[in-house]
């Protein structure tokens, strides 16, 4: 224990109060612009600031268009709704994220079949789910449908863990065989790069998160990336109640959703934006710090990014060797009594009570995995620069 919280000390300095797991920082235009909006009175879905942080996100990641939306869920959701989720589909989640995941499946009246993770980057294994849709994927009305169960095999949904892009290619290959499309869980993973594409930027769509705690904040929200047109129109229209166009008139053509980001919002997320650089760089001399500091303990692996792609470090993580298997919480414990706010992975989520009758395939990797990762903490601010 003593060894670990040295070795944290060594990147974070002593500490009296509690350093926070992820805290936003707000240190450029971003009282400037909130204050726009109150002075203006445009607080909520309409004003400038929804359009030009949908074209600073879609220029930023390389997406030809970015829809803006109250948080992740929503954008999820109504990604997987326009990409032909059904009620009573199966779609293939991983196991290692965040019950958002599962939920947006959930609210699409689908239901889902859990997948076992890389080891290396806690994403979706494409060698895992290849096998395992070899066993399970029937041909059935022009796509596939699970041999055990008799649902449609509708998506796939990798997610990008921690802001560690997933090994998204065989994933690509295996959905395109089984005719599924890819909605990519990008929650965390704003400013990561797989090449020289952008995390979110594969799948049909790929989904990010504006949550207090990650890269950047909108306070709440969140925005789908797509780089097809008509799936673009379909969110657009479906995100702000399916409201035809008109002067006056209330014609509402289909069900939809109230999912549009308020102005309030989207301002605080402009000024973020342009701060975002500087973030992504003291998030890398944050994870290099941590990466040095753990480079000869044989008891813990820093979980860093992987040749060919580019994390955006937003949250940093340990994984305790398999002989410490068992100690995690002796660890987080020790940390929090110096001051440290760790956090354990989410459980997994297959072991949730809502999700615990879900298909599944082996989840071997995954649960090994469960009781050895601890986050570290991750704000930008937290990187000592050295002049």
């Amino acid at each position: 224990m003593k060894d670990f919280v040295e070795r944290v000390t060594a990147v974070l300095g002593v500490t009296e109060a509690p350093l926070a797991l992820h805290e936003p920082a707000f240190s450029g235009n971003e009282l400037a612009y909130v204050r726009e909006c109150l002075d203006t009175g445009w607080v909520s879905t309409a004003g400038k600031f929804v359009d030009e942080f949908e074209s600073r996100l879609a220029e930023l990641s390389g997406a030809r268009h970015a829809i803006a939306v109250v948080n992740g869920t929503a954008g999820l959701h109504a990604a997987l709704h326009v990409s032909g989720v059904l009620a009573g589909d199966e779609v293939l989640v991983p196991t290692v994220s965040f019950v958002a995941t599962a939920n947006a499946v959930s609210q699409c009246g689908a239901v889902p079949h859990f997948v076992d993770c890389a080891p290396d980057t806690y994403g979706m294994s494409p060698a895992a789910l290849a096998e395992h849709l070899r066993q399970v994927a029937e041909p059935a009305g022009g796509g596939f449908r699970n041999r055990h169960t008799g649902r449609r095999l509708a998506a796939i949904v990798p997610m990008h863990v921690f802001g560690h892009p997933v090994d998204i290619e065989p994933l690509l290959d295996l959905a395109a065989r089984y005719r599924m499309p890819v909605v990519e869980d990008a929650a965390e993973a704003l400013g990561a790069r797989i090449g020289d594409r952008s995390a979110g930027t594969f799948g049909v769509a790929g989904v990010l998160s504006f949550n207090g705690n990650k890269i950047i904040t909108t306070g709440g929200g969140g925005a789908v990336l797509t780089n097809d047109a008509d799936v673009a129109r379909r969110l657009k229209h479906l995100t702000t109640t399916a409201k035809a166009a008109h002067r006056w008139d209330f014609v509402h053509d289909e069900v939809a959703f109230n999912y549009r980001m308020p102005n309030l919002n989207a301002a605080l997320g402009c000024a973020q934006l342009e701060r975002l650089p500087e973030i992504l760089r003291r998030k890398k001399g944050l994870a290099d710090a941590y990466a040095h500091a753990f480079a000869d303990a044989p008891d813990f692996r820093f979980v860093d990014e992987v040749r060919g792609r580019s994390s955006n470090n937003w949250l940093n993580a340990i994984e305790l060797s398999a002989s410490m298997s068992g100690r995690r919480d002796e660890f987080l414990e020790a940390a929090r009594e110096a001051g440290y706010q760790c956090r354990p992975v989410w459980r997994l989520l297959h072991r949730l009570k809502p999700y615990a009758a879900c298909p599944r395939m082996g989840l071997s990797v995954a649960e090994s995995l469960e009781q050895r990762i601890i986050n570290l903490p991750s704000s930008p601010q937290l990187f000592r620069e050295v002049a």
